[in-house]
């Protein structure tokens, strides 16, 4: 699956990466710029009408908002985002520059972590590659 983001081994790595931790819990897969997004998986029972470019421009803004505001906390480095809604659960892994998004059904913290720390390794493989 090529994007016009992502060469077609990296949106696999991505896609792969999140099934192999997630399993049949995974939902979506987004992988997000500045400037662009492109969604590289969505699992066959949900509705193809979310819109995205509204929801991801959200989480951008977001994001830079919550990284400044704790810039200097004293919890330490920021490492993700999980949301929690009605109907599922959303995880935001990010870099300075690109980020991807997951939703999800139901997981454990530790499930989290482990996906989290898994694309943070992938983001950071882009980085390097480029």
């Amino acid at each position: 699956m090529a994007t016009g983001l992502l060469t077609a081994a990296t949106a696999d790595r991505i896609v792969t990466t999140c099934r192999t931790a997630i399993g049949d819990s995974l939902r979506s897969v987004t992988y997000f710029t500045r400037d662009d997004y492109e969604q590289l998986y969505l699992r066959e029972d949900l509705e193809r009408d979310a819109d995205l470019s509204t929801f991801i421009g959200h989480e951008w803004r977001g994001f830079k908002t919550v990284q400044t505001a704790y810039e200097r906390s004293e919890l330490g480095q920021y490492n993700y985002t999980i949301r929690v809604f009605d109907n599922g659960f959303l995880l935001r892994v990010t870099t300075e520059s690109k980020g991807v998004i997951i939703t999800t059904d139901g997981l454990t913290l530790k499930d989290f972590e482990e996906v989290a720390t898994a694309l943070d390794t992938v983001l950071g493989d882009i980085d390097d590659a480029v």
